[in-house]
């Protein structure tokens, strides 16, 4: 008779228990630990959408948009994989349809190519869709779509700006026929996108994020008005949003903000005659790398390094006028990468950006490059 062999008790016996160990591990960022116990009991109980779900999250959380390297799009094709099972037994799943519809929105945001970001986001578009007719009240569903709208407007508008050589600060409307063609094409998406940014304020009356993008919609279609008076008018319109943001933020956080959420609006034009500097510009992360005095470099985690996690991490970043970092919002990094890279980056600084004369602020996007030696 063979001997008995005691069961290790750190060892789970049921689905319940490798989902109670792989929650703790995902709490502790230990990622890929929370992949294999989800799995273990998802394979103890294939139909169990809970575990599942989890699962699915865990190899979410692992996937870096941008990152075009076979490992990474595997983790999104099985993060895809295992939420489409969950909707395969439960099609109204919100977490499972938010987080599809989130996929395949931060995947668009690493596509250059625009006709295929477009169909991208189109497929976000379809999951956003499907998630507010099983969840009527979400807000998020509502303002994604107005965002998604927005992207694919703003790329044609600012595409017909600059082809006509117009400057960010230069009014508008823009001139026919390239007016004509934008209203042709784009007319329906603009308002598409104001009417879902009403119903997410519907829902949510003082949600500033969404109020952001309805003084962008605005203030863009502007371009588009026959005449100097209705642009002008539309401006205004635009500015009222922007200061329902400031004073919904100002409320939120209980502090004045000096501005809206990135991304910030384009400023608003001078009376006729006058051409102001700017307050706040774009530029590409390369030029104005060319900027920076000081950098303080991040300290690679011990963590991520036992795990062998490396990779880049993006922020966008609004540099002050007096050089220092004001504002950072995280695009894209591991979760055991990005802490250390904010605290470095938090500490740049750069020469004061001059424009006519005067400094302004500056919208950057910052790349910190996590790399193990071999």
């Amino acid at each position: 008779m063979a001997p008995l062999v005691a069961q290790d008790p750190a060892v789970p016996t049921d689905a319940r228990g490798w989902i109670n160990k792989g929650v703790h591990e995902f709490k502790s960022a230990r990622y890929q630990d929370a992949v294999e116990s989800f799995q273990k009991a998802v394979d103890q109980n294939p139909t169990d959408t809970v575990a599942r779900v989890y699962l699915a999250t865990a190899l979410m959380s692992q996937y870096i948009p941008g990152a075009d390297t076979p490992d990474n799009l595997a983790l999104a094709r099985q993060a895809e994989e295992q939420f489409t099972r969950v909707l395969d037994a439960e099609p109204a799943n919100t977490t499972a349809l938010s987080s599809l519809a989130a996929l395949s929105y931060q995947e668009a945001q690493a596509i250059t190519d625009q006709q295929q970001k477009v169909r991208k986001l189109d497929d976000a578009a379809s999951w956003y869709e499907k998630l507010i007719a099983a969840d009527p009240g979400n807000k998020e569903g509502y303002y994604s779509l107005g965002v998604i709208d927005w992207q694919k407007w703003y790329a044609a508008w600012s595409r017909a700006r600059n082809d006509l050589g117009m400057r960010p600060e230069q009014p508008g409307p823009i001139p026919n026929p390239a007016r004509q063609i934008l209203k042709r094409d784009y007319s329906a998406i603009v308002e598409n996108g104001l009417t879902n940014l009403q119903k997410a304020l519907e829902l949510d009356p003082k949600y500033s994020d969404a109020m952001a993008y309805v003084n962008l919609l605005i203030r863009e279609r502007a371009d588009l008005a026959d005449t100097p008076e209705q642009y002008r008018s539309e401006v205004e319109i635009a500015d009222e949003w922007v200061q329902k943001a400031l004073a919904a933020k100002k409320t939120e956080a209980g502090v004045q903000l000096a501005a809206p959420l990135p991304p910030p609006p384009p400023p608003a034009p001078a009376p006729s005659g006058q051409s102001p500097t700017p307050q706040r510009i774009r530029v590409g992360g390369n030029v104005q790398a060319a900027n920076l005095i000081r950098k303080v470099q991040p300290i690679y985690p011990q963590e991520a390094k036992d795990q062998r996690i490396q990779g880049a991490v993006r922020f966008t970043v609004i540099i002050g006028k007096d050089g220092h970092i004001q504002n950072m919002q995280l695009v894209s990094g591991h979760p055991l990468l990005v802490e250390s890279a904010r605290d470095a980056v938090s500490q740049w600084m750069y020469k004061p950006t001059l424009l006519n004369g005067s400094p302004v602020e500056v919208v950057t996007l910052v790349d910190i490059n996590f790399t193990l030696r071999p």
